[in-house]
């Protein structure tokens, strides 16, 4: 499916289809933020689906120790597992249905990994991750890690929906991963034929297909593009006869623009520069007991911008692979 704007009634206002990278031994990953018609969604300024991949025996994803500030990642795995492993001393274990949520603030550093028990074997891995922009008065907070269990996570069944709350707040539940801005973020599986309606709780919202298909106002979206919805206008989402995952998320506006460049987000462009400079001088902490480290890329640094168009200097992370 193309990229595109939708006109008329429609309540879909874009759809955006990543473009996938192959970054090795199978393993691909399709990014819908940034893109260029459309940077962010709420506070999302990133999005990356992971796979499915399957590595060989000794293989695996190793993206090596980089830096990030301003920002809050949220890791989420429907298959696998990975081992994040950051500057503050954390070392924890995803596994599907669980979320790690690590604010880096004023600067952090951290690693993704396949654990070295699930490479004595075959192993698989497929998920998301997302970026969060801070809001600007919490940009410089002190780096913090969480790691919330899947049954910590609300869960709301209804009429063969069973959706899982990752972060944020959605039809009066509110998920314990500590977000800082209103947003909403969930896990939706809808049974062959069941509907769900997505409400106006939240200004900005959109939805991402993980497998199966959905009916939108007579239109059916397969898997593979973010969809973003306009504002103002329950929609109800149908499932095919096969059934569907869905990825819901959205949330407030950003409160300003931001740049966003390499692991950076900021609403100071001479901020991402100072962190540039810090990380090309060995300035973030490392790591405990891991000297690998994923270089600064040459690539200029864009101003930010409060329109809806992407910087066309490489967004987001280079993820790493060997």
């Amino acid at each position: 499916m193309n990229d595109a704007t939708v006109s008329g009634d429609s309540p879909i206002a874009q759809l955006i289809s990543p473009p996938a990278r192959d970054l090795g031994d199978g393993f691909v990953v399709h990014r819908a933020l940034p893109a260029p018609q459309r940077r962010t969604l709420g506070p999302f300024v990133f999005f990356d689906s992971m796979g499915p991949a399957s590595f060989a025996p000794g293989r695996g994803m190793d993206v090596r120790p980089h830096p990030h500030i301003g920002l809050a990642t949220v890791t989420y795995l429907f298959d696998g597992e990975v081992l994040h492993r950051d500057s503050l001393g954390n070392a924890q274990v995803i596994r599907p249905g669980e979320v790690n949520w690590m604010i880096a603030g004023r600067g952090i550093v951290h690693s993704e990994r396949t654990p070295p028990a699930a490479r004595q074997g075959a192993s698989s891995l497929a998920g998301l991750q997302l970026w969060v922009a801070l809001p600007r008065a919490q940009e410089e907070m002190p780096p913090a890690f969480s790691h919330h269990d899947s049954a910590a996570l609300p869960l709301l069944q209804h009429g063969g929906v069973r959706l899982q709350l990752i972060a944020g707040t959605l039809g009066g539940a509110r998920s314990p991963v500590p977000a800082l801005s209103p947003m909403f973020y969930a896990d939706a599986q809808l049974a062959p034929g069941a509907r769900l309606g997505l409400d106006t709780e939240h200004a900005e919202r959109g939805f991402f297909v993980s497998t199966g298909q959905v009916q939108v106002a007579g239109r059916t979206i397969a898997a593979g593009p973010l969809v973003v919805l306009r504002a103002g206008e329950t929609v109800n989402l149908t499932a095919g006869a096969e059934g569907a995952r869905v990825l819901l998320l959205g949330g407030a506006a950003l409160d300003g623009p931001r740049t966003v460049w390499w692991n950076f987000v900021s609403s100071s462009r001479e901020r991402v520069q100072r962190a540039a400079q810090q990380w090309r001088a060995g300035g973030f902490d490392p790591v405990p007991d891991d000297s690998e480290f994923i270089p600064l890329p040459d690539t200029p640094i864009p101003a930010a911008r409060a329109d809806a168009a992407a910087p066309r200097a490489p967004a987001g992370k280079p993820v790493d692979y060997p």
